[in-house]
């Protein structure tokens, strides 16, 4: 099965005020040595690959550049990461090459050097096509910016697109909200993301609304009830426009769907690359199902040559993976399937928690397969949650 590589570049001009991941502002003089260290990585991935037990695949049908912001990068670096994957592995005709960008940042040298790379695909942060909502959580785009770089990806050639929606943001209201959806919509691109904001402490603006404080805007964010309303008009107002959901938050028009990211949900193999990159390949060993490993989540851990963190993925954590992610997944899971892979047996132990959930009105049965309802979709986590197994059931 060809491999997916991931590579992060967690770099940006400024950081947003919502973001968890680990990205921040650094100087330009970290660039060089960041690339020089993820270059080496993918030269040693074969070794790498071996020490956590994993089996290595060299064909590759899908690169993405996450991060971040991965185009803050000179197009000489971009282009020395894109020659080293080529080096390793084998990218197949056809593959789908991403790179996530921030608006604002596509200069003609950059959309050149993209081209150059294989670049085919491009995913926009836009979140918001509000200027006000916008500014306020720290991006550095408007409106017009992002229309101006969406025609000129087209114009050079790149026509797959994807826009990351917010629902949330502060001072958002239902008619901002609209309107976003509608510019969406009216660019015509692809595929669409939507996001509902995570209030938490892993964020800044997250940490202010759980205090109580005015920093960041907080105190116009919206509450829970209102995001999860506009989530569902964005579920609506998408499928109606052609653009149908495929996954918790994404949308695509036929197509158009992120064949990278599906790989994730379905569990196949994936490589990651950089700081906080996570990988999963199939086992080399019998007695465990797959192998998953990481690279450290601090920059300075990550240039100095930290050790990978392996987690070998048993039967039992293969079966609970395939019902989480799975479910992710709008045409959700295939119980015939499973029960083929694991054991009828094992699969039927988990019919308890099925029967639940369709109760509930969380998840419905078509056929052989069973998905989350709309109101799953709304509580996936604690559907989630339900499919980690009792420690009896022995996989």
């Amino acid at each position: 099965m060809p491999l997916g590589i991931y590579i992060s570049v967690p770099f940006c001009r400024t950081k947003c005020s919502y973001c968890n991941f680990a990205s921040h502002v650094f100087s330009r003089a970290v660039f060089e040595r960041y690339v020089d260290r993820v270059c080496a990585d993918i030269g040693k991935a074969p070794q790498a690959a071996a020490e956590m037990g994993g089996l290595l695949e060299r064909a590759v049908d899908s690169i993405y550049l996450g991060g971040g912001t991965p185009t803050v990068l000179e197009t000489a670096q971009l282009a020395r990461i894109f020659d080293a994957v080529r080096s390793q592995f084998e990218v197949q005709p056809g593959a789908e090459i991403t790179v996530e960008c921030a608006p604002g940042t596509l200069t003609p040298a950059v959309v050149e050097g993209l081209l150059r790379s294989g670049v085919n695909r491009v995913s926009l942060g836009v979140q918001s096509f509000v200027d006000k909502e916008a500014a306020a959580v720290g991006r550095l785009h408007k409106r017009a910016i992002v229309l101006d770089d969406i025609g000129r990806l087209r114009t050079a050639g790149i026509a797959n697109i994807n826009i990351d929606l917010i629902a949330g943001l502060p001072h958002q209201t239902a008619d901002s909200w609209e309107f976003s959806l509608a510019e969406a919509i009216a660019t015509d691109t692809g595929h669409v993301s939507v996001y509902m904001l995570e209030v938490d402490e892993d964020s800044r603006l997250g940490r202010e609304v759980l205090a109580g404080g005015t920093r960041y805007h907080a105190h116009f964010v919206l509450d829970e009830g209102m995001v999860a309303d506009f989530y569902l008009a964005a579920c609506e107002q998408l499928e109606s426009a052609g653009i149908a959901q495929y996954e918790i938050s994404n949308f695509a028009r036929p197509g158009f769907e992120s064949r990278h990211n599906l790989k994730y949900w379905t569990r196949q193999p994936y490589f990651g690359f950089g700081v906080d990159a996570h990988s999963m390949l199939a086992a080399a060993a019998s007695g465990v199902e797959a192998v998953r490993f990481a690279a450290a989540d601090s920059l300075e851990q990550y240039v100095s040559g930290a050790s990978l963190q392996r987690t070998a993925v048993s039967r039992r954590a293969a079966l609970e993976e395939s019902f989480f992610l799975g479910l992710r997944q709008t045409r959700g899971v295939n119980l015939r399937q499973l029960a083929e892979k694991f054991g009828e047996e094992v699969v039927e132990n988990a019919g308890l928690a099925v029967a639940e959930c369709i109760e509930n009105g969380l998840m419905q049965q078509r056929g052989d397969s069973v998905c989350l309802t709309s109101r799953g979709r709304l509580l996936s986590n604690e559907v989630f949650e339900r499919f980690i197994l009792a420690d009896e059931i022995v996989c």
